[in-house]
């Protein structure tokens, strides 16, 4: 007999009332063992809020208002009753609980559902298409919600929407992982890399452990992007001698996989565009002849000159017309990293290696130019020349850098002129008045940390009327809870923010606020696990109070 849901709940219930990371970290290494193949990577998954691997790209598809309809059917009410519970708790999960008890004192049958049958629920959820779709979802998640205890449907409901709500982070899970199965935890980080699903990673730790150091990526399983931290020329050349200064391009990050015909194209959220982006397939996939994965960017050129990164998202976002599409905007790929060349996994040989063989295997012309500099002038000139032909400034990278997925290091670093920005979740939002009444007028952002979300400000400037109601538009179907003229939506946005300063502050649970902070744009392309980390947020604001600007 399988581990049964309720226990998995039990478990959940326990770590959200844990505030200490390594006793967490205990907590859910002494359970790993004891659970058989087929749900230690379910467990593992689940434990973190996610469903499924994150190189998949199934999604269960199923919003708010669905969720409430089922809990609704199955208590025996209607939906207002269920988002007015919510909105009274202001957390679904709890207020789904609240629900079941009082369903439960009239109900005399349940089927104990293991981890396994909820995950098969949710594979059948996911595989659900066309026109009957909502239909049958509405029906596997009523069966669900109908055989569950309240406790259990705290975290089913949680589960559904991808926010757990326990902090039970990667690095938590992955540290975890590592001790269950006394294993070196950068073996585990390094699988982790390359696999990009800690289920799979934790199967392998149990199973074979010598194998992680082996683990090779594979062509159809993206993995994260290489991400860069902020920072300056001088402190790049200084720290590492030569770098490889190359053009920071305004476009939209892409992950593309060839193996002999077949070729697919992923955006940064690790989405298949392949049917939004064509031409760019076709022209990687002519490019070159050999089985590759390419990291670059899609830019869009007019006349020569690049446009904003918002014509590249118009098109990634597309799923019909995009012939008509294709002729407004001309897209173009700028290639600057190879990670997989015929069979062989090239993320671990340092990145001056992997540039030779990228030069080598793809047509020049796609390949994005890069200028080899130890001098601090000879890298200025090449940050003046991007800024003159429109690019947002440039990157400068450590030769001898591996690759190291999903990680924002020091070995790559952008540097770009203009005010500081952060990537910050939506979590709430506030009803406006006057002229922005019957919309949000301000904004709850939040950075995360290890799960968890923690609000660090409202942003309500910076926003013209014409995107005030597209963000409306985006926004009003996530709306989870309300109290007074606040919301709580469910956390899948991420906007840019600039702002003059980062202060402590003892209003918002990160420890943290911003001063005059100003919306930029919502980045459409990243994903909550990519907003910025209290680590992070805590970092620049030691760097600004030491006086070190990042330019």
């Amino acid at each position: 007999m399988g581990m049964q849901f309720l226990e998995f709940a039990q478990i959940c219930e326990h770590l959200e009332g844990i505030s200490g990371r390594l006793e967490m970290i205990e907590q859910v290494s002494a359970v790993l063992p004891r659970l058989d193949d087929e749900e230690l990577p379910i467990f593992v998954r689940f434990i973190m809020g996610r469903v499924f691997p994150d190189w998949s790209t199934k999604n269960l598809g199923v919003g708010p208002n669905l969720l409430y309809d089922a809990v609704a059917y199955v208590v025996g009410t209607k939906r207002g009753v269920v988002r007015e519970a919510i909105n009274a708790v202001g957390d679904v999960g709890l207020a789904v609980e609240q629900l079941l008890e009082k369903k439960e004192q009239t109900s005399f049958f349940i089927q104990e559902l293991d981890l396994s049958e909820v995950y098969h629920a949710f594979e059948r959820m996911a595989a659900a298409e066309g026109q009957r779709s909502q239909r049958e979802k509405l029906r596997i998640v009523q069966g669900l919600f109908g055989n569950v205890r309240p406790l259990e449907g705290r975290y089913l409901a949680r589960l559904m929407l991808e926010e757990l709500r326990i902090g039970m982070g990667e690095g938590n899970v992955r540290d975890a992982v590592a001790r269950a199965f006394n294993v070196d935890v950068r073996l585990v980080e390094h699988a982790h890399q390359a696999m990009n699903d800690l289920g799979a990673v934790a199967l392998l730790a149990r199973r074979d452990p010598e194998a992680l150091s082996r683990v090779t990526i594979e062509p159809f399983h993206p993995v994260k992007m290489m991400l860069a931290q902020a920072g300056t020329i001088a402190a790049q050349i200084a720290d590492h001698g030569e770098v490889a200064v190359e053009y920071k391009y305004d476009g939209s990050r892409f992950q593309f996989h060839k193996v002999g015909n077949l070729s697919r194209i992923y955006s940064r959220k690790l989405e298949d565009v392949t049917g939004s982006l064509p031409d760019i397939v076709k022209i990687l996939s002519e490019a070159t002849d050999h089985d590759v994965i390419l990291d670059g960017e899609v830019v869009a050129v007019r006349d020569g000159r690049p446009m904003p990164f918002q014509y590249v998202i118009r098109r990634f976002r597309r799923k019909h017309e995009v012939n008509s599409m294709m002729e407004k905007i001309e897209l173009v790929p700028r290639v600057f990293d190879i990670l997989y060349l015929d069979g062989e996994t090239l993320m671990d040989r340092p990145f001056a290696e992997r540039r030779k063989l990228l030069e080598a295997v793809l047509a020049g012309s796609y390949v994005a130019p890069q200028f080899r500099v130890s001098d601090p002038a000879a890298a200025e000139a090449v940050y003046t020349e991007a800024l003159d032909l429109g690019h947002e400034g440039v990157m400068v990278k450590v030769p001898d850098s591996p690759y190291t997925p999903g990680v924002r290091g020091r070995l790559w670093v952008k540097v770009k002129p203009g005010v500081e920005t952060l990537d910050l979740v939506v979590v709430g939002a506030e009803w406006g008045e006057g002229r922005r009444a019957g919309m949000f007028g301000s904004f709850l952002l939040a950075v995360q940390d290890q799960g968890r979300l923690l609000p660090v400000g409202k942003v309500a400037t910076g926003i013209t009327d014409e995107v005030l109601a597209d963000l409306y538009a985006l926004l009003k179907d996530k709306v989870i809870a309300h109290s007074g003229k606040e919301v709580t939506l469910e956390p899948e946005v991420v906007f840019e923010v600039g702002y003059a300063e980062i202060q402590t502050s003892p209003n918002y649970a990160s420890g943290y606020a911003l001063r005059f902070p100003r919306f930029v744009q919502v980045r459409v392309d990243k994903s909550v696990e990519e907003a910025e980390s209290l680590e992070s947020l805590a970092e620049r604001y030691r760097q600004q109070k030491n006086g070190q600007g990042s330019l």
